[in-house]
């Protein structure tokens, strides 16, 4: 990292207010990380008799793996802390007499600037391969991974866009917005298991994300990382007794990722056990909640976190193409993708942990910067060079402690 960069991460990790619930800025970083890994080393990736680029897991040959994927499926974790932050930065907005329009166009920004530049960048490579001589295949068509990200985001888009609604709902209702809301995923399992309309499957799965970005904004006004040990005993045995009940007498798969000969998978469309999964981990999050702060005060993890943080977008969307280009390197090199998770492939691991960190590293240096550039704001980006983000982390940790900038 240049000494520059690593100044202005020192500095923004130093001016961090006592007052800030770092433990929310470590589980989002912690999330995207563990989603970065998994399909790096724990995808079986290969090429089918299509040609086509499959990205199993190992779970079901892994005795008891299901069970770690109770704790190692973060996207409720994602959706949880987007609702702490979003919580945060609404009240904040209110405290200083902004109107609902501007929190959301400030928030997308943020997310949709450096999501439009990979996009573009990716179009266009596929417009250049398009109109070089001999046949073509879209990338989507031979690696339908290279979109996963998408639809994740796209569901936390209209969950920031809605946040002025469902901010307010919080603030006058929270308890029996979370109640209904839980009532509501009940009832459309029910009419998609027993009924089976197909569209009761993916009106739950909106409810499903909308009640883990409501339960953030629980944790946030419930201060629960400081409740009695008792209150956060009780969340984590409500969240795991639901999980059991769903995965027993519910016939939901154990497992909460996609496995290999189950005709189900509880991530898409999302199922009930996904938000049984929010509440058990959000309970887990609140039991760490004491030791976490205590070691996230030291300068070096904390550094850590923020400097994962300000590229969180940019490492999510761009995770999947540092993948691809070392497949196709090793494809290139005449390496053999193993289709099988046998004692060869587990060996491997370190292989498909740090040739696609090396490219991601790459890749941040080269786009990074517009992720950096789209936190600033409208105003502060017609102020500055895109490239001087020091001035950018200054103001931001300089504001109100409120006034997040996840």
């Amino acid at each position: 990292m240049p000494s520059r960069m690593q100044a202005i991460l020192r500095h923004a990790a130093a001016g961090t207010p006592d007052t800030r619930d770092r433990l929310v800025d470590a589980a989002r970083a912690a999330s995207i990380l563990v989603v970065t890994v998994w399909h790096w080393t724990l995808s079986v990736t290969h090429r089918t008799d299509g040609g086509v680029l499959a990205m199993p897991n190992p779970i079901d040959a892994v005795p008891g793996g299901w069970l770690a994927t109770w704790v190692l499926q973060v996207m409720p974790v994602f959706f949880l802390v987007g609702g702490y932050a979003n919580l945060a930065a609404w009240e904040s907005t209110r405290a200083t007499g902004g109107s609902g329009a501007a929190f959301v166009a400030d928030r997308l920004r943020r997310l949709m600037v450096p999501t439009a530049l990979w996009a573009v960048l990716w179009l266009a490579a596929e417009l250049v391969a398009a109109l070089l001589p001999g046949p073509h295949r879209w990338v989507w068509e031979w690696f339908p991974g290279f979109l996963v990200p998408l639809w994740f985001l796209g569901v936390y888009a209209l969950l920031v866009a809605a946040v002025p609604v469902t901010a307010r709902a919080h603030q006058r209702f929270a308890g029996p917005v979370l109640a209904g809301l839980a009532a509501a995923i009940a009832v459309g399992t029910v009419a998609d298991r027993m009924v089976g309309p197909t569209w009761a499957g993916w009106v739950t799965m909106g409810l499903v994300w909308l009640f883990c970005h409501q339960l953030g904004y629980a944790w946030r006004t419930s201060r629960l990382g400081a409740a009695p040990l008792r209150r956060k005993l009780a969340v984590v045995a409500a969240g795991l007794a639901a999980l059991v009940v769903l995965t027993t007498v519910g016939g939901f798969p154990r497992s909460m990722v996609a496995t290999v000969g189950d005709p189900e998978s509880n991530m898409f469309p999302t199922t009930a056990a996904i938000a049984a999964l929010a509440v058990f981990q959000l309970g887990l999050l609140a039991l760490l909640a004491p030791a976490a702060d205590r070691w996230l005060r030291r300068p070096i993890p904390w550094r850590a976190v923020v400097a994962l943080n300000v590229v969180a977008i940019t490492v999510f969307l761009w995770h999947m193409t540092a993948l691809l280009a070392v497949v196709l390197a090793v494809e290139a090199l005449g390496g053999t993708l193993l289709t099988e998770p046998t004692a060869e492939w587990w060996a491997q691991r370190w292989l498909w942990l740090l040739a696609p960190a090396a490219v991601l590293a790459a890749l941040i240096a080269a786009v990074g910067r517009v992720e950096l550039a789209a936190r600033r704001g409208r105003q502060a980006a017609s102020r500055e060079p895109a490239g001087r983000v020091g001035p950018f982390i200054r103001r931001a940790e300089s504001r109100r402690p409120e006034e997040e900038s996840r």
